[in-house]
């Protein structure tokens, strides 16, 4: 729970500095880029698991 609250006040601090820096934000503003990276988050989980059965 503390890596997750801590990954919100990091991304928090990021989205302040690059509004008042006037940058674009580092995150796909739409659905489809969001489900990407969690595509490739569930991906990642699948390797490990199928590593871990395998070998």
């Amino acid at each position: 729970m503390k890596e997750i609250l801590l990954s919100i006040l990091a991304g928090i601090v990021i989205g302040i500095v690059f509004k008042v820096l006037r940058l674009p934000i580092p995150a796909p503003p739409v659905l489809a880029g969001v489900m990407g990276i969690f595509g490739v988050y569930l991906g990642s989980l699948f390797a490990s698991w199928m590593y871990k059965l395998f070998f």
